[in-house]
């Protein structure tokens, strides 16, 4: 996920977003727990992603 498509979104999408990506986290970690996960640089950018838009939220709420 871009920068610029995190400054796009709002407030009520990156709630969402942050939802979806705290589940596909834990799906990858389950995943790699027992040995199904075959790509697992997934883990890490999801990782990254999910704290991108979890700044990007700070950041709206400290401009309020």
């Amino acid at each position: 996920m871009k920068k610029n498509e995190i400054n796009e979104m709002s407030a009520e999408q990156l709630q969402r977003k942050v939802g979806e990506l705290s589940e596909e986290l834990f799906n990858l970690r389950l995943q790699k727990s027992i040995s199904q996960l075959q790509n697992t640089a997934k883990l890490g950018k999801t990782r990254r992603d999910r704290a991108r838009v979890l700044t990007r939220i700070s950041q709206l709420q400290a401009a309020d």
